[in-house]
């Protein structure tokens, strides 16, 4: 591979930051970080560690897209991944919310729930988004060209 090649495998792609999807993925991780800071500051564990999972998935399907690795590594078809992920954070966060919410002792567990409902929230406009623009009777670089857009 030559020095070329090798500088262009790094590359990042800035428009998909710009983009809807972009976004959407910078705001869910925005979210999930601050519901992240609440629920260290109440001192809240059970929450924390299923935040920060959620957080660490999200920032690596972000980066995936960003440095375009979805077009390098083609043996799954990452758009449905990334649904199936958004589709189960949705309800993994609503749970944890509600939970948070209805048994909440620290001002931070109200707040690091309310927050969390939140990126539910985004998530699954995520995953609607995504799901919308799919299409399974197209070829697979087509459709993946479309849904980066």
């Amino acid at each position: 591979m030559s020095q070329n090649d090798n500088q262009r495998a790094w590359h990042a792609d800035a428009t998909f930051l710009k983009s809807r999807r972009g976004i959407m993925k910078v705001a869910e991780m925005v979210t999930l970080f601050v519901a992240f800071v609440c629920f260290a500051v109440a001192s809240s564990p059970k929450y924390l560690a299923a935040t920060a999972l959620e957080f660490l998935i999200t920032l690596l399907l972000l980066l995936l897209y960003l440095l375009k690795l979805n077009k390098r590594i083609t043996f799954l078809f990452w758009p449905i991944v990334d649904v199936f992920n958004s589709v189960f954070a949705a309800v993994y966060l609503i749970v944890l919310s509600l939970m948070a919410l209805t048994s909440y002792s620290v001002t931070g567990n109200l707040v690091g729930g309310v927050v969390c409902l939140m990126s539910a929230g985004l998530v699954f406009v995520d995953s609607y988004i995504l799901f919308k623009n799919i299409t399974f009777n197209k070829l697979r670089k087509e459709t993946q060209n479309q849904i980066n857009e």
